[in-house]
C-alpha cells in the first residue's frame, strides 16, 4: 500500500510538473507570439502606376475585344433539352430531373445568357446563368441564379481546347452549417449538338468531394 502510494505521489507530481512546464511554454509562447506580432510589419500596397490617355483607350478596346473564346461560347446558343441526374450524398441514390434550356448571346456578343426551366420536386425551377471571357483575367466566368435560392454562384475557370473542356471552380456558403464550401463544374462539349455539365461539391455528412450533379444537353432541331 505504502509503495503504491508512493508512486501515486510520484506520478502526481510528475504530472504537475508537466502541466507547469506547458504552463511556461504556454506563457513563453503567448509572449513570443505578441513580440512578433509588434514586430510584424502590415504589407504595404502598391504604388499607384500613372496611367495616360492614349494607354487607357488602348487598353479599353483590348479588353472588349470579342476573340476565339467568345466565339467557342457562341457556339451553345440555341434550344437544348436537359437531363439533370443529381444525388443527396455518397452511396446515395440517383434523383433525376428534366428541363429546358434557352442560349443567347447579349451585349453584342461578350456574354452568352441562358435560361433554365424545369420541375423540381413538383415545384416549378428555373435559373438564370450567364458566361462570358474575361479578356483582362484570361478566365472563363460564369455566374447561377434561381428561383429557390437568393445567393449568386460565381465561378472561374479555364478553356482547355485541346479536351475542349470548361473547368470552373467557386465558393458559396452552406445554408445548414455555414460553412464556406468549395464548388467544382466541369462542363464538356461533346459535339455541336450534345455538352454535358459535372457538378462537385462535398458530401453532407463527410465532407468530402464527390459529384453531385449530372446534366446532359440535347439540341433541340
Amino acid at each position: 500500500m505504502k509503495q503504491k502510494t508512493l508512486i501515486l505521489c510520484a506520478a502526481t507530481a510528475f504530472l504537475f510538473a508537466c502541466n507547469d512546464e506547458k504552463a511556461s511554454d504556454s506563457k513563453s509562447e503567448t509572449t513570443s507570439d505578441k513580440a512578433s506580432e509588434e514586430v510584424k510589419e502590415e504589407p504595404k500596397e502598391k504604388a499607384w502606376i500613372p496611367i495616360d490617355s492614349a494607354a487607357a483607350m488602348n487598353a479599353m478596346m483590348a479588353a472588349g475585344a470579342l476573340g476565339e473564346e467568345h466565339k467557342m461560347l457562341a457556339k451553345s446558343n440555341g434550344k437544348w433539352t436537359a437531363e439533370m441526374t443529381y444525388w443527396d450524398g455518397i452511396d446515395r441514390p440517383a434523383n433525376k430531373m428534366t428541363g429546358t434550356q434557352v442560349t443567347k448571346s447579349i451585349l453584342d456578343g461578350h456574354f452568352q445568357q441562358s435560361t433554365f426551366s424545369g420541375d423540381f420536386m413538383g415545384m416549378p425551377f428555373n435559373g438564370i446563368s450567364t458566361v462570358g471571357y474575361d479578356n483582362i483575367t484570361k478566365e472563363i466566368v460564369s455566374t447561377w441564379i434561381e428561383n429557390m435560392n437568393t445567393s449568386m454562384m460565381v465561378m472561374r475557370g479555364k478553356w482547355d481546347a485541346a479536351t475542349k473542356t470548361i473547368n470552373l471552380t467557386g465558393k458559396q456558403k452552406n445554408p445548414v452549417n455555414g460553412l464556406e464550401c468549395t464548388l467544382r463544374q466541369v462542363y464538356k462539349i461533346v459535339d455541336d449538338n450534345n455538352e454535358k455539365m459535372e457538378m462537385y461539391g462535398p458530401d453532407p455528412k463527410t465532407g468530402k468531394e464527390f459529384k453531385m450533379m449530372e446534366i446532359k444537353y440535347t439540341r433541340k432541331k
